[in-house]
C-alpha cells in the first residue's frame, strides 16, 4: 500500500503566545512533564515524578553538546550593524555563519566585534558566510560572545541564561542550540536515577541554528533538512543491545538524542564513535531502531521536530497532546515543560 502524503498543514496548532516560556522554572527539576503512555493515554505529571516512571535496567542516552557563546554583534568596517550567529566551527580560527546586516557582506570585507576585533569574510555557502578570526574562534566567542537564545525568547541573555541554557552534563562545545529536553536534569535526579538502576549513555549532536528553519514546503517529501554534526561512541551502541537484550527501554533525551542514534543505525561500522554529518529528516512512517521512548519539550508548530515526535507517538495522538497542554497552560518551547513520550505498544 503506497504511503500517505504527508503535509505541513497537519503538523500546525494554535498557541498562545502567553504559553511561550521566556524563563526557565525557578529550579532544573520544577517543571511539569505530560506523560503519553504506551496505550497513547495522556497523565499530567511533574518532572519530579520521572523516577517512578522509569524502572531498574531502563537506559538514558543523553546528548552531552555544549553551547557555545554563539551570538557576535558587530559593524561592518564601513560602519553598518551586522550581527554573526555562528552555525560551525570549521578549524581553530574558521566558521561558518549567518551575518544580518543592511546589505550582505562580500567575500574579503572585514567584521569589527569588540574592541578592534577584525573578523575576514573569505566566501560563502549557499546561505551561510565562511569566516576566518585573528585568533581561535573560541577565545573570540568567549569574550564577545551572548548565548545566542531561540528567536522566540525575547529578552537580552544575561548570566542567568549562562547557567540556565546549558545542561549540566555539557562536555563537548560546539552547539548554537541548547539540546533542551536535558535542561530539566540536575545533579540530584541524575543521582535518583542511577540508584534505581537506570543507566546512563551519551551521544553529541551540535545543534545547529538550521533546527528553528522553518519548513518552507507543503510536500514534506521535498523538504531539505539541515545538516548536523553527531557522534555515537561504540560504548553507547554496546549498552543499548545491553539493555535491549535484558528487556529494558532505550529512552532518548531530547530529539537530538533521537537524531544522532538513529543516524548511527544506518551506518553501521567498525569505527569509534560513529560520526558525522547527517541530514536525516523523521517522520510518521519511519521505523525506529534503537529508541522505545523520548523525553522531549514541546516543539513549534510545523517544526521538524513536532514531525519527528508524531512519528514515535502517531500524529494523532500528539495531536490530542497538545490540545491538552494549551489547554493545561503548560509553557511551551526551550524553557518550557517536558513531555515523556512511550512508543505505541502496537508499533513493531
Amino acid at each position: 500500500m503506497a504511503t500517505p502524503l504527508l503535509t505541513l498543514s497537519q503538523f500546525d496548532y494554535e498557541l498562545p503566545a502567553e504559553l511561550i516560556a521566556q524563563s526557565p522554572a525557578p529550579s532544573r527539576g520544577a517543571s511539569r512533564l505530560l506523560h503519553i503512555d504506551a496505550a497513547s493515554q495522556l497523565h499530567d505529571r511533574q518532572f519530579a515524578d520521572l523516577p517512578s516512571l522509569l524502572r531498574a535496567g531502563d537506559l538514558l542516552v543523553f546528548n552531552n553538546t555544549k553551547v557555545i557563546k554563539a551570538r557576535l554583534l558587530g559593524h561592518k568596517a564601513s560602519g553598518g550593524k551586522i550581527e554573526i550567529l555562528i552555525e560551525r566551527l570549521t578549524g581553530p580560527d574558521t566558521a561558518l555563519a549567518h551575518i544580518k546586516s543592511s546589505k550582505s557582506p562580500k567575500a574579503g570585507s572585514t567584521l569589527v566585534v569588540g574592541e578592534g576585533c577584525s573578523i575576514t569574510v573569505t566566501g560563502r555557502q549557499d546561505a551561510l558566510f565562511e569566516l576566518r578570526f585573528p585568533e581561535r574562534v573560541m577565545d573570540v566567542l568567549e569574550a564577545h560572545g551572548q548565548v545566542p537564545l531561540p528567536p522566540y525568547i525575547t529578552h537580552t541573555p544575561d548570566a542567568h541564561d549562562t547557567e540556565r541554557y546549558q545542561t549540566v552534563y555539557a562536555d563537548k562545545p560546539g552547539a548554537v542550540a541548547a539540546p533542551t529536553a536535558g535542561l530539566h536534569f540536575d545533579e540530584a535526579m541524575l543521582a535518583k536515577l542511577e540508584a534505581l538502576g537506570v543507566r546512563q549513555a551519551f551521544v553529541t549532536l551540535h545543534v545547529g541554528a538550521g533546527t528553528f528553519q522553518p519548513v518552507r514546503t507543503e510536500d514534506l517529501s521535498a523538504h531539505q533538512m539541515h545538516s548536523e554534526w553527531y557522534a555515537v561512541p561504540q560504548s553507547t551502541l554496546a549498552l543499548i543491545q545491553a539493555t535491549r537484550a535484558a528487556g529494558g527501554r532505550v529512552i532518548a533525551v531530547g530529539t537530538t538524542s533521537v537524531r544522532a542514534l538513529e543516524s548511527a543505525a544506518a551506518q553501521p561500522g567498525p569505527q569509534d564513535p560513529l560520526e558525522g554529518d547527517t541530514r536525516l529528516f523523521i517522520t510518521p512512517g519511519y521505523r525506529f531502531h534503537y529508541v522505545d521512548a523520548l523525553i522531549t519539550n514541546f516543539h513549534l508548530p510545523r517544526s521538524t521536530l513536532l514531525m519527528l515526535v508524531s512519528a514515535l507517538a502517531g500524529i494523532e495522538p500528539i495531536r490530542q497532546a497538545y490540545a491538552h497542554a494549551v489547554q493545561g497552560c503548560y509553557r511551551f518551547f526551550s524553557y518550557g515543560d517536558a513531555m515523556l513520550i512511550e512508543a505505541p505498544s502496537s508499533q513493531p
